[in-house]
């Protein structure tokens, strides 16, 4: 029953990234700050599936699957859809995308040999880092923000663009790029560690 619980606490993220994708392309304020509800929600629940699952040690492989695929799905699509309505630029995606092939690569590779790659420090940083800009995108839409932005670079500063909607969408951009530069570190963290593993499948391929 518990394992069935954070197996759906994982579906419902899946479920709530459809949604908040959709709302994200009607590109209208109020379908942003529903958005930004249901956002909020959703990332609620990837702490919860965590930490229920270990705390009740009802992890299993399935869960496991759906924890991860869930989370990537979740943040990669809705950058997607920021993409597509021009609030975020496609480069900014492609890094954070290929550093998921990345590191799923290693670890599927270290998995066929019995090893595992934990995750490291860069790793769960750059995740809370890249949610909380998302977070702050979505609400300051939802407030009408418009005229500050790095993407695309609109930087009018005059007493009415100052203001907690547009200051918000500023310093979210901002923090987007945090989080590209973290995604960067994290992928090349996860590099270093998959290298005993790559030196030994070479000695090994070598030997035979």
């Amino acid at each position: 029953m518990k394992n069935n619980l954070t197996n759906l606490l994982s579906l419902s993220r899946l479920v709530a990234t459809i949604l908040v994708v959709t709302l994200v392309l009607l590109n209208q304020p109020w379908s942003f700050l529903v958005a930004t509800a249901l956002f909020l929600l959703a990332s609620i629940t990837d702490f919860f599936d965590g930490y229920l699952a270990r705390r009740f040690h009802v992890t299993s492989p399935l869960g496991v699957f759906l924890d991860l695929t869930a989370d990537k799905i979740f943040v990669a699509a809705i950058l997607i859809g920021l993409v597509q309505i021009d609030l975020v630029p496609a480069w900014i995606v492609i890094i954070i995308v290929a550093r998921e092939f990345l590191v799923t690569g290693l670890r599927s590779m270290a998995a066929a040999i019995g090893k595992v790659i934990p995750a490291g420090i860069w790793g769960k940083q750059k995740t809370f880092i890249t949610l909380v800009a998302m977070g702050g995108i979505l609400l300051a839409k939802g407030l009408g923000a418009q005229y500050l932005s790095l993407f695309p670079p609109r930087l009018v500063f005059t007493s009415q663009t100052l203001n907690v909607a547009e200051i918000m969408l500023l310093v979210a951009d901002a923090l987007l790029l945090v989080a590209v530069f973290w995604t960067i570190m994290s992928g090349i963290e996860y590099f270093i560690g998959a290298l005993p593993l790559l030196q030994s499948e070479r000695e090994a391929n070598t030997t035979n």
